[in-house]
């Protein structure tokens, strides 16, 4: 049964922003699911994005809306969105389930609280530290991505974060390879990035792509590229290396 989510949570003062992705086919197609259906098979399909975003699409007015009256502005409040999105895939992964469904089980007293939690215990950068954008990187796509970088190889994840986050040219990177102990040339590092970028690709869910970038079965690999390029210009992936700085 899919549960009746308590509003009062949702304040008019609060402007809810609006997510283009749970009007996509694939997630629309889970509305009926029950928040046990939805647990159980995040649980069981690790692999696939959709169930998290449809308990996201379902419960992110009343994650929002709390953040946002708790936060001193907006940049914060949906800095702090997305983090708290992040440990709420983290938590739902482990969460035990009972062997059958709880009669009337929601997840919303369980989001409540993890969220309140992750309020209370936020150490918040101030508004000029923080370049993550919520248009750009919705908290679904932005936690995948994340999870698709660490799955990378530690040379893949490094050249992709000094590319397209920092916007090093090969020529730098190069540099700091070498400087590193890395044989590698120019040429050689337009190959790795190249590489690098196939990895990610195949380490970001399908139907995470099909959701964000359209379907994957007609969307050329180069567009694909450019459009986790363009996510990947957020710099608040934890991902940062040391002595690592945007090119002037």
């Amino acid at each position: 049964m899919v549960p009746v989510i308590d509003r009062s949570f949702v304040y008019s003062t609060v402007d809810i922003p609006n997510f283009p992705e749970c009007d996509h086919a694939i997630v629309k197609s889970l509305f009926e699911y029950s928040d046990y259906d939805l647990v159980q098979q995040l649980k069981l399909h690790p692999e696939e994005g959709k169930y998290f975003t449809a308990v996201f699409c379902r419960y992110s007015p009343v994650v929002y809306t709390l953040i946002r009256h708790s936060a001193k502005s907006t940049v914060q409040s949906e800095y702090l969105f997305a983090l708290t999105w992040r440990h709420i895939l983290y938590e739902l992964s482990g969460l035990e389930l009972p062997s059958e469904p709880p009669e009337n089980f929601s997840l919303q007293a369980w989001l409540v609280n993890l969220t309140a939690a992750c309020i209370n215990q936020a150490a918040l950068p101030d508004v000029e530290e923080i370049h993550y954008n919520l248009q750009e990187a919705s908290p679904p796509l932005w936690c995948y991505v994340t999870q698709a970088l660490e799955q990378l190889q530690p040379l893949h994840r490094l050249v992709i974060v000094m590319a397209q986050t920092f916007r090093w040219s090969n020529t730098r990177i190069a540099a700091y390879l070498q400087a590193e102990g890395q044989r590698i040339s120019p040429k050689s590092v337009e190959t790795l990035l190249a590489n690098a970028q196939q990895a990610l690709d195949k380490a970001l869910p399908h139907d995470i792509q099909a959701i964000y970038f359209g379907d994957t079965e007609t969307v050329a690999e180069e567009n694909l590229a450019g459009d986790l390029a363009d996510l990947l210009d957020v710099s608040d992936l934890d991902l940062e290396e040391s002595n690592l700085a945007p090119e002037t």
